[in-house]
């Protein structure tokens, strides 16, 4: 059946809707200054979903323990400065570029169509991340679910230990004095004899705490390695499911009901490390804790080791989510005229504390369980899952009502990990939208969650019972690399061949025109300090590369092997859609190559009235995908 429409424009981006069916996205309302994309409703919904997105797990379970292993409160002057020169010039740059032209990570490189590739790469890392993600999420739920139990599953050895599992250390042999004469005996030749042991001479047997075996034999029902696939585990399984669910719900409505849904999963987080900050402070041995996070006195030698910028950078890069595709999807739905510099401060400054101040609960509590096992802090702090799933949980159980706290921490974690997830989702959707935005209008809903289902399935191999060692295989390569090369790449072709300065009186199409002396420590940065920094990253990683491991167990051939193919995957699509698009383009080689690396006729500010007379040329994006027919190379358009 034909639809007859005759919109008019009433005011910027507003339009009369005189069709037949009144067709409506639930994307966008009546309220909405871009009614083809959507708007956030309010801008609460907007940097409430930046902070969820940019404050994660790593905030948690890696600043931590780099602020205690790199010399305490002394960590924090690397920190700052690589916060001040990497990593929030990036923030600015991609919150700036995806408001402006109100377009997703793929669409946005009509601004440099010869780096198209970038966004898809971008995307595509995006996926790999999002598919492992979510079985963290599955983790925290399945201990979530497990701390309903008046004891702790994880507090003692239980009949799935073995000889190993022990709650205190097991002394193994030592010296002792037998007829005046000193021997070195195991311990249950001394222990039967009534001896005892000379000082500094104890030696202990390897042991596991019950929550190490926990985590490996009950959790996950960890195999011996890669090699040895095994099973679904049917509990993660479902945890899995679940997780999904929770994020297509959330989402089903886009950033109309996720910007609702970040209320909460983005501010619960700080109640909850408030509390366990405070219940932590107040036991024993939570200031031998602290003191190893920040240190009695910071050792300040500490900043001439190379190793401790390297580590301060990249905490700061990956922290804050720069290059993944979701800052720039994310402000694409700000209005134009939007404060997205004072957004961006105030996003970066809310995840650096957020990180100090997560370090305090963690360590307190951490402190303690030391205090209590009589063994020095070093032993007890870990990182990443052994921190998450083995020594925080080992120390909640020694807590007075420990099925509580224990209840509470693994619920930060859920909510942590969930609003990270949606953004990332969101970036993959705006893809969509960006590329079939009628049938994006249409099925919104259906294709959200068909999305979910498939990665759902994607997923099931990371809950078998090798599915750790694909989780941090996927960590280690897709994570890294990938998003350093599209990093570098992005500023490089934003700054040297799009313009710096033509860049900068974009922003200011938006935010007003600023002085000269306001932007020189962005022009600083942008041209010279920002992509030094990058590229000194990304040559130190690919110098220090180990082959992957998890624990003692290490990879492999074909499991390093399958890595490499996922991050050449990831990166493949740089250079073949620079390639497509010389081909595409006309004249002689040269030609084609200066023609690419212009912006694309449809370059601009989406909606017609913030072009101005700088961008009054353009063809009007809307009218160009009206006789848009996508085609297997749908993203090189």
């Amino acid at each position: 059946m034909g639809m007859l429409s005759l919109p008019g424009f009433l005011s910027c981006g507003k339009k009369k809707d005189f069709s037949l069916t009144n067709e409506k996205d639930a994307h966008s309302s009546d309220s909405d200054e871009n009614s083809e994309r959507g708007n956030w409703s309010n801008k609460g919904d907007y940097l409430l979903s930046m902070v969820g997105y940019a404050v994660g797990l790593g905030n948690v379970w890696r600043f931590p323990y780099l602020t205690y292993q790199n010399g305490g409160g002394a960590f924090l002057i690397p920190y700052t400065l690589m916060l001040a020169l990497a990593g929030l010039p990036l923030f600015f740059m991609e919150c700036s570029l995806g408001q402006f032209a109100s377009l997703g990570p793929v669409s946005i490189w009509r601004i440099l169509p010869l780096f198209q590739g970038v966004g898809i790469t971008m995307v595509i890392i995006s996926t790999f991340v999002t598919i492992y993600y979510n079985v963290i999420i599955a983790y925290a739920l399945y201990y979530l679910f497990a701390s309903f139990q008046k004891v702790l599953p994880w507090s003692d050895c239980f009949s799935w230990a073995d000889e190993l599992c022990s709650k205190t250390r097991l002394v193994s042999d030592c010296n002792t004095t037998l007829h005046g004469e000193i021997i070195h005996a195991n311990y249950s030749f001394i222990t039967g004899n009534n001896l005892t042991c000379i000082n500094g001479t104890i030696s202990y047997k390897p042991v596991q705490f019950p929550s190490e075996q926990y985590w490996n034999k009950v959790a996950l029902q960890r195999s011996s390695g890669l090699d040895e696939t095994g099973r679904i585990v049917w509990y993660l399984a479902l945890c899995l499911l679940l997780s999904w669910i929770i994020v297509g719900a959330a989402l089903f409505k886009g950033i109309k009901s996720s910007g609702k849904v970040v209320y909460f999963t983005a501010l619960f987080p700080y109640v909850i490390l408030l509390i366990l900050l405070v219940r932590g402070a107040t036991l024993e041995g939570a200031l031998d804790g602290i003191e190893y996070y920040i240190g009695r006195q910071s050792n300040i030698t500490k900043l001439m080791e190379a190793e401790v910028w390297k580590d301060a950078a990249t905490q700061i890069f990956y922290s804050l989510s720069v290059a993944w595709g979701g800052l720039v999807a994310l402000s694409s739905y700000n209005k134009f005229h939007n404060n997205c510099y004072s957004d961006a401060i105030l996003v970066c400054v809310t995840n650096c504390v957020t990180s100090v101040f997560a370090g305090f609960a963690i360590f307190s509590i951490l402190g303690h369980m030391a205090f209590v096992s009589e063994r020095p802090v070093s032993e007890v702090v870990d990182s990443g899952f052994d921190l998450a799933f083995v020594a925080y949980p080992e120390a909640l159980s020694k807590l007075p009502v420990s099925p509580l706290w224990s209840f509470l921490f693994f619920f930060m974690l859920l909510l942590l990990g969930l609003d990270s997830q949606f953004a990332t989702i969101e970036t993959l959707t705006t893809t969509i939208q960006d590329i079939y935005p009628k049938v994006m209008r249409r099925l919104r809903m259906p294709i959200t969650l068909g999305l979910c289902t498939l990665l759902f399935f994607l997923g099931l191999i990371c809950v078998t019972q090798a599915g750790i060692y694909w989780v941090n295989l996927i960590d280690h390569f897709c994570a890294g690399w990938g998003i350093l090369i599209a990093a570098v790449l992005e500023i490089i072709g934003i700054i040297y061949i799009y313009g710096g300065n033509r860049f900068i009186e974009d922003i200011e199409m938006m935010i007003g025109k600023k002085s000269r002396l306001f932007w020189l420590w962005w022009r600083m940065c942008w041209f010279f300090i920002t992509p030094v920094l990058l590229m000194a990253i990304l040559v130190w990683s690919l110098i220090t590369f180990s082959p992957p491991s998890y624990g003692s167990v290490l990879y492999p051939t074909w499991g390093t092997a399958v890595g490499w193919c996922m991050i050449i995957f990831c990166v493949i699509w740089i250079p073949i859609v620079a390639i497509v698009k010389i081909l595409k383009a006309e004249g002689n080689l040269v030609q084609r190559i200066v023609s690419c690396c212009r912006p694309a006729a449809n370059w601009g500010p989406y909606l017609e009235c913030h072009r101005g007379e700088r961008y009054s040329h353009i063809v009007d994006p809307k009218k160009e995908k009206e006789h848009e027919i996508p085609t297997v190379s749908a993203f090189v358009y």
